[in-house]
């Protein structure tokens, strides 16, 4: 007999697999020394980009924001995600008001331009770094204020056309799909959705080893609230203790074949977003690495 969590997963696995194979929309940060949205668009599909991180704009002009919107749909380029990477969780009062402020801001940009979806992390209480480890992340306190800043953002936008998501994180919460699914239970709110990055939870040897079956987990539980994905690399490196680097995708160990086929399951074109890389020539290569794995997996993009 399968468990309640098994039939739970189950229940979440099915349909993605009976879903149609839908194209990947690739995209990534651009070089181009532009604040003309025509152009911009127009960058993103010279690289063979169909997704793109929301251009420098100010929800207050509605003008840009329109012609962001525009130029990008023109070109059939979505908005993948407003980035709004501030600690709603900061120890001081004062800091945390400004950037739940912002955040909420954030959230209303990615509303005005139809991104798919406006994505911070949860916060933390570290003094040190602003997404820094600290015991009370993985706190009940530190659940229930989350759920508490997430509704407060998105009720003061109550947007219809984009979601608002946290990034899973190796010592924050969410650190995983089942905690991940606590929260969107206790947020309860249609506007809340999940942002995928796989590296963000290999935080293990077992993890990092096993990372497909970490993907397959990840899209069977949360394939239906997901609305966009980070693309990077991890490689472990030998120390006295557990010690993973970001590479440039192909340089180590995520198994992109499980990830991209993960995405190209979902009921809707999603995209897959390069980060953190250090040049254009870093991007390309990433980008070329994925369309090698894309074409022997039997995945198209957008």
């Amino acid at each position: 007999m399968l468990s309640r969590r098994h039939l739970l997963a189950s229940s979440f696995a099915a349909p993605l697999l009976r879903a149609g194979t839908n194209k990947v929309r690739l995209g990534g940060p651009i070089y181009l020394k532009s604040d003309d949205p025509r152009e911009l668009a127009r960058e993103h599909r010279r690289l063979g980009y169909s997704a793109a991180y929301c251009p420098n704009a100010d929800v207050k002009d509605t003008a840009k924001v329109k012609a962001i919107a525009d130029e990008f749909a023109a070109e059939n380029v979505i908005i993948a995600e407003v980035g709004a990477w501030k600690n709603i969780q900061d120890p001081d009062p004062a800091a945390r008001k400004a950037n739940m402020q912002y955040v909420t801001e954030r959230l209303a940009l990615a509303e005005a331009v139809g991104a798919r979806c406006c994505v911070d992390i949860t916060g933390s209480y570290s003094t040190k770094a602003w997404y820094g480890p600290h015991p009370g992340n993985l706190s009940q306190k530190f659940f229930d204020e989350t759920v508490a800043n997430a509704r407060t953002i998105i009720d003061a936008v109550k947007p219809t056309r984009t979601k608002f998501a946290f990034e899973m994180m190796g010592w924050n919460l969410p650190d995983s799909a089942d905690a991940y699914l606590k929260l969107l239970k206790a947020i309860d709110r249609k506007a809340f959705a999940v942002h995928v990055d796989v590296c963000n939870v290999i935080n293990s040897p077992q993890r990092f080893y096993d990372n497909a079956a970490v993907t397959r987990e990840i899209f069977s539980k949360l394939g239906r609230w997901i609305v966009s994905c980070h693309a990077k690399d991890l490689e472990f490196v030998p120390e006295m203790n557990v010690h993973f680097v970001e590479v440039i995708p192909g340089k180590g160990e995520v198994d992109y074949k499980a990830y991209l086929t993960a995405i190209a399951n979902l009921p809707v074109e999603t995209p897959l977003m390069l980060e953190h890389l250090k040049n254009a020539a870093e991007y390309d290569q990433g980008a070329a690495y994925i369309r090698k794995v894309a074409g022997e997996a039997g995945v198209t993009f957008a």
